[in-house]
């Protein structure tokens, strides 16, 4: 039985998880918005995928993490969060970005880092600080 004290620090942990993920991701999407989508775009067709792809960016890097933010369709934002991830793993690092840095992490280690809090968001769900607050388990 979870006491009341232990269901606010749940919820604030929560709150605080999408205010991590999706307020930091933000900040890479409007940096696209400012200074454009061109490299997103060369990698695409390097790697032999439609260039029109670039269009998932904005909707990864900001539509969900404000989503996030807000809590409101946590849970499919945080899948659209991870799989964003997961190309930037495959499209700009490869295998080559898990070996070690000078500093001792893995050169992908802010993309895990997203990666992995982004599936922990999905199975956690959003907690009760948020704005919708409907029962549909997918759009909480």
């Amino acid at each position: 039985m979870i006491n009341r004290s232990q269901e606010i620090n749940s919820n604030l942990g929560k709150f605080f998880l999408r205010i991590s993920i999706g307020g930091l991701m933000i900040f890479h999407g409007i940096s696209k918005f400012i200074y454009g989508h061109d490299f997103i775009k060369q990698v695409l067709v390097e790697k032999g995928l439609p260039q029109s792809m670039w269009l998932g960016v904005p909707v990864g890097e900001v539509i969900a993490p404000l989503c996030i933010i807000l809590g409101v369709f946590t849970r499919v934002s945080s899948l659209i969060l991870a799989f964003t991830m997961l190309m930037t793993l495959y499209l700009v690092h490869g295998w080559e970005g898990f070996l070690l840095t000078e500093t001792g992490g893995p050169a992908v280690e802010l993309n895990l880092f997203y990666l992995l809090t982004s599936i922990s968001l999905f199975l956690l769900g959003p907690g009760n600080y948020r704005i919708y607050k409907g029962n549909n388990p997918i759009l909480v």
